[in-house]
């Protein structure tokens, strides 16, 4: 049970990285609307480097996320299924 504790406790974690950045990224793509409509090529440029590199670090944080799913799950049912030697 302590394993499954851990798992989960830390895919929490996860996912709360997971809704800050996708809230981060929407409010930058936001800002980025807002600049091309004001046509600040220098913040803009700025900006879309911000949301390249966010939704890089949001695809990895994704990744770790189903991973850890996948150890919960798994972790679920070694104990509620032990395997029969």
């Amino acid at each position: 049970m302590n394993q499954f504790n851990r798992l989960v406790s830390e895919q929490m974690v996860t996912m709360e990285k997971l809704l800050f950045l996708q809230a981060e990224l929407e409010r930058c793509q936001e800002i980025e609307a807002e600049l091309q409509a004001l046509q600040n090529e220098t913040d803009l440029e700025t900006i879309q480097a911000d949301i390249q590199m966010m939704k890089k670090e949001l695809k990895e944080i994704q990744l770790i996320f189903e991973k850890q799913t996948e150890e919960v799950i798994n972790s679920y049912r070694e104990m509620n299924f032990p395997a029969t030697v």
